[in-house]
């Protein structure tokens, strides 16, 4: 069922600090409220929030509340990559690298994969590593390759062996895939269950995305204080969007 229209006083007060206005797109969107995540997301954009344009380039990309739509998916990463988004830099690292609805450009590739690991993002320092050493990819990394390229069933296939053998990264990595219902069937039950082991065993984004599901009561009974805690977690993990949302929960 669709949720209610924002209106124009719940916009402005979610949108008042960007960072929180980015957890509450992200809760809509795990919800699966999908107009409501782009209502926000785009009038986070208008204040200049570069994090906004990657959220609208995955609706527009995966077709979730819109038309599936690549050359529009990478006009948004794009936007949000010049404006400095480290998540769109990496994933128009992987566009151009992968050829991904557009000619290959290894050139353009690694420059965005560049750009993405100056601005601190480690699977981009990794990969970027890999790519100038001339090494294979881990397995882990040639996943997110078979899931950049479209090869979602795949890549849940290698993300579910590489989760049995221990690897916190992929079992993540399966979990998304399983809220939203890429190359498998949208199970939030189970993908709740990947995000609570990941995050047990430490991996603060799956921490992240656990805390959400408790705070929204989506594929978690609804926990404020479940929530908060996770949330914590992952804040003290460093995870860029946790720290971020503590922050700004704290200077209200």
């Amino acid at each position: 069922m669709a949720a209610a229209e924002l209106s124009e006083e719940e916009l402005a007060d979610i949108v008042h600090k960007p960072s929180l206005g980015l957890y509450k797109g992200y809760a809509e969107f795990k919800m699966a409220h999908y107009d409501n995540a782009r209502q926000i997301w785009r009038a986070l954009v208008d204040k200049g929030n570069a994090e906004a344009w990657f959220n609208l380039g995955l609706l527009a990309e995966d077709g979730l509340g819109e038309p599936r739509d690549m050359v529009e998916a990478l006009a948004r990463y794009t936007r949000g990559a010049e404006a400095g988004s480290t998540k769109a830099q990496y994933r128009l690292a992987r566009i151009y690298l992968d050829g991904q609805g557009v000619p290959a450009d290894p050139a353009r590739g690694e420059a965005w994969l560049a750009r993405a690991a100056a601005g601190g993002d480690d699977a981009a320092k990794e990969e970027l590593a890999a790519l100038r050493a001339g090494a294979p990819a881990d397995p882990f990394v040639a996943a997110r390759r078979l899931e950049s390229t479209g090869d979602a069933t795949a890549a849940a296939e290698a993300y579910e062996k590489l989760s049995e053998a221990g690897d916190l990264r992929a079992r993540t990595r399966l979990a998304w895939l399983y809220e939203a219902g890429r190359g498998v069937e949208r199970d939030l039950a189970r993908a709740a269950d990947l995000f609570q082991s990941a995050a047990e065993a430490g991996e603060a984004e799956a921490q992240f995305a656990l805390s959400v599901m408790y705070e929204t009561g989506t594929g978690r009974p609804k926990d404020p204080q479940a929530a908060r805690r996770w949330l914590q977690q992952s804040a003290e993990a460093g995870y860029p969007e946790a720290v971020a949302h503590q922050r700004a929960r704290s200077a209200n």
